[in-house]
This record gives structure tokens, C-alpha cells and sequence, in this order.
């Protein structure tokens, strides 16, 4: 009798954890399966990367011009007074951050050139306005940034952040299509050819980080002054149906 009673009571015993084994063993499962979609990464290939290298070159190019690195509120003051620094306005095609500050929506003549002919293009071509995040920046402002930043670049040296001559802006990348996105790469790589800007796409801020140097208002006045000698050129139709400038008097 008493063998009985002790075969009933380890099968009830093994009826009531072999559930409670399952369920556990499920519930880990699924756990780790959740955990695995958390930690997936995400592939990143962009078309304009930063480097140290390319940063100490830009440096260079800030000290054969002389241009300083903004120490403190007042010598910005004196900068954006003296026009060495210019206004950037938000427009229909040109949006500037609110949380920039009245003095850090500034950047050098050359800068809001770049700007303002990429913002109009872009807007011409996708109907929406492109936004600016950050503009100068003294080196007080970006020895606190570093503080909770790690990816900004530092204060001093070789490799100083180029904000702080106010020849570099950053404008969000955040909300861009990848037709956008594309169109955008296409638009720097010929100006990043040519020495006219230096564009870098940075990962842990959704932005394009673009330095632009001082040719880029000599190249657009040219650009400008070629478009409009060829739009004042006459024209005449030849023979095969297109179009060839006319000839002029005594030309032959």
C-alpha cells in the first residue's frame, strides 16, 4: 500500500513541473530573441566621411588665412559687428534652429553663399527648406559641448573644431528621403572636388558637418557671370534644327 501511494505521488509531482519547465524554458527563448532584435546593427557607408587627417589639413588652410579662433562672447560680438560675420536668416527655403542663440546664427560671407545657393537649390528641387543646427561657435561654447559630446572635436590644436572660426555649419540630415539623400551627395561631390567645400556626414549627429572655404564666393560669381553671358548670347537655328549662337559681324 504504502508502495502505491508513493508512485501516485511522484507522478503528481512530475505532472506539476514539467509545465512550469516548459513555460520557463520558452520565456528564456523569447528573451533572448528580443534581445538579439535590440542589439542588430545598423549598416553605415556614407559618401563623405571624417578623418583626423582631412581635420588637420583644414586646420592648416584656417591659419594660412589668419582666420582666429573665437575665444569668447565678446570677440564674436566684435566679429558679427565688424560684418566679418554675417547674418544667417530663415526664409522660405532656409531654416535656422531655435535653439541657436541671436549670436551663434552667424558664419563667414563665404559660408552664407554656400548656403544660401544650396538651400535654394534644394528647395527649387524638393519644395521644402533645408535647416541649419549650428553655426559659430567660440572656444568656450565648445569646451562645454565636449563635456556631454565626445564626438565633438576639441577646443584647441591641430585637430580644433572649425566652428570656431565660423567657416563651418551643420545642417540636419534627419527626415531626408533616400532620393534626398542621393540628390544631396550628388550636389557636394562636385563642390568637395574642387576644393570648395568639405562635407562630412556624422554618425552620431543626424547632420552634414560642411567647412567651406573662401573661394567658394570667387567660383560663384564666375559661375554666375558665365550663366549670364550665355543666357545674353544670341541665338539662331541651323540647318539640322538646334540651336548655335549667331554670328556676329566680321566673324567668320
Amino acid at each position: 500500500m504504502r508502495r502505491i501511494h508513493f508512485v501516485i505521488t511522484a507522478l503528481l509531482l512530475g505532472a506539476t513541473t514539467v509545465p512550469a519547465f516548459a513555460l520557463h524554458a520558452t520565456t528564456a527563448k523569447h528573451r533572448h530573441t528580443r534581445h538579439f532584435r535590440r542589439t542588430r546593427h545598423v549598416y553605415w557607408n556614407p559618401v563623405f566621411r571624417g578623418t583626423h587627417d582631412a581635420l588637420i589639413r583644414e586646420n592648416a588652410v584656417l591659419d594660412e588665412l589668419q582666420l582666429p579662433r573665437i575665444e569668447n562672447e565678446e570677440q564674436l560680438v566684435q566679429l558679427e559687428q565688424s560684418e566679418e560675420l554675417v547674418p544667417l536668416r530663415s526664409s522660405n527655403y532656409l531654416t535656422v534652429a531655435t535653439n541657436l542663440t541671436e549670436t551663434r546664427r552667424y558664419c563667414r560671407p563665404w559660408t552664407r553663399d554656400f548656403v544660401e545657393d544650396f538651400s535654394q537649390d534644394f528647395y527649387n528641387e524638393f519644395h521644402r527648406p533645408i535647416t541649419v543646427t549650428s553655426a559659430v561657435r567660440t572656444v568656450q561654447q565648445q569646451h562645454k559641448l565636449r563635456r556631454h559630446n565626445r564626438n565633438a572635436a576639441p577646443e584647441l590644436g591641430d585637430t580644433a573644431s572649425t566652428h570656431l572660426t565660423g567657416v563651418t555649419i551643420d545642417i540636419l540630415r534627419r527626415g531626408l528621403t533616400r532620393k534626398q539623400m542621393q540628390w544631396v551627395n550628388a550636389y557636394f561631390m562636385p563642390l568637395n572636388d574642387q576644393g570648395l567645400i568639405a562635407p562630412v556626414e556624422e554618425r552620431r549627429q543626424p547632420v552634414f558637418h560642411i567647412m567651406v572655404f573662401n573661394q567658394y564666393s570667387d567660383w560663384r560669381e564666375q559661375k554666375k557671370l558665365g550663366n549670364e553671358k550665355m543666357a545674353a548670347s544670341p541665338q539662331v537655328l541651323d540647318v539640322s534644327g538646334t540651336s548655335a549662337p549667331a554670328q556676329l559681324p566680321g566673324e567668320h
